[in-house]
């Protein structure tokens, strides 16, 4: 057993848990955070994606331990002060998703897609960078637009709309 301290969408917060225990598994049940979802376990869909020191990593395959002191941002953490973060608004308004459950892990993925692309972003930008994360139900195109919609709101001279 070892124990994890990590800040988990602000809060500081340690458990002690078995040294084989990867992060998704830490913040679902060790945390009670179920909004990060474990779908491969593998690292192929990308359901499992959190911020972690600023950076997009699948969770599934990351270690609590490797955590340890660690600043992480879940789904859970995204909205402040009951107002949907632009990326949750534009996927509710884009109709950008169908069962959900590869959604925030998609829109944790496009948080850090958003923040640290150094270019513009276009559609096939966005269609590229968002290739590790998987979707069975819907074509790509809302939440490909949903993504655009957000990034203009948060970064806007550096987005080309899908129309252009």
């Amino acid at each position: 057993m070892i124990t994890v301290s990590i800040t988990v969408n602000g809060e500081k917060v340690s458990r002690e848990v078995e040294d084989s225990t990867f992060l998704a598994y830490y913040l679902r049940e060790a945390l009670g955070l179920t909004g990060t979802h474990v779908g491969c376990d593998t690292t192929q869909c990308g359901c499992c994606v959190v911020i972690m020191d600023g950076m997009s990593v699948k969770s599934c395959t990351v270690l609590a331990g490797q955590a340890d002191g660690a600043t992480v941002t879940t789904i859970e953490g995204l909205a402040k002060d009951g107002q949907l973060h632009p990326l949750q608004r534009a996927f509710h308004e884009c109709h950008a998703l169908q069962c959900g459950f590869c959604t925030p892990g998609m829109i944790m993925a496009a948080v850090d897609l958003i923040n640290t692309y150094p270019g513009t972003l276009t559609e096939d930008v966005v269609r590229h960078e968002m290739e590790g994360n998987l979707c069975r139900c819907t074509g790509y195109h809302n939440i490909v637009k949903a993504i655009l919609k957000a990034a203009d709101e948060i970064r806007p001279s550096r987005v080309r709309d899908m129309a252009e």
